[in-house]
C-alpha cells in the first residue's frame, strides 16, 4: 500500500498529480467510485486472476480523498469499481478493499476462508 500525503485543501488535481507518481508504469488502473461496476466477490477474484493470467505486474487501486479522484485521473483508468450507491470514508474503504483482496486471494487458492 502506498498513501500520498494528505495535505488538506490542496485540490483534486493536486492530489491527482501525487496519486500519479505513485502508480507504478504498466499497472492496471482501477479506481473506487460510487458509480463504478459492482462485482461479487467471485467476479473480483476472476478479475484479478483474468489480469494475473494475461501478465500484468501490478494493479493499481486508487481511493481519492474527500472530493473524490481528480476527472484527469478517473479517465485513464482501466476499471471502475463500487462496493454500493453509498459513499464511504476512504479510511474504511481501505479496510474493506484489503478484506476483499485478501477475499479474492483466497477465492483464487481455494481455501475455506470463502463459503459459496
Amino acid at each position: 500500500m502506498t498513501e500520498v500525503e494528505d495535505k488538506r485543501g490542496i485540490g483534486m488535481a493536486a492530489e491527482g498529480k501525487l496519486l500519479r507518481k505513485a502508480i507504478p508504469k504498466k499497472a492496471v488502473k482501477i479506481i473506487m467510485d460510487e458509480r463504478g461496476k459492482l462485482l461479487s466477490s467471485v467476479d473480483f477474484s476472476q478479475k484479478l486472476s483474468f489480469w494475473r493470467d494475461t501478465g500484468v505486474q501490478d494493479v493499481a487501486i486508487l481511493i481519492g480523498g474527500a472530493d473524490g479522484l481528480d476527472p484527469s485521473l478517473r479517465a485513464e483508468a482501466d476499471f471502475t469499481l463500487s462496493f454500493g450507491k453509498m459513499v464511504w470514508p476512504h479510511k474504511l474503504a481501505r479496510v474493506m478493499l484489503s478484506e476483499q483482496l485478501f477475499r479474492a486471494a483466497s477465492i483464487l487458492g481455494n481455501t475455506p476462508y470463502h463459503r459459496l
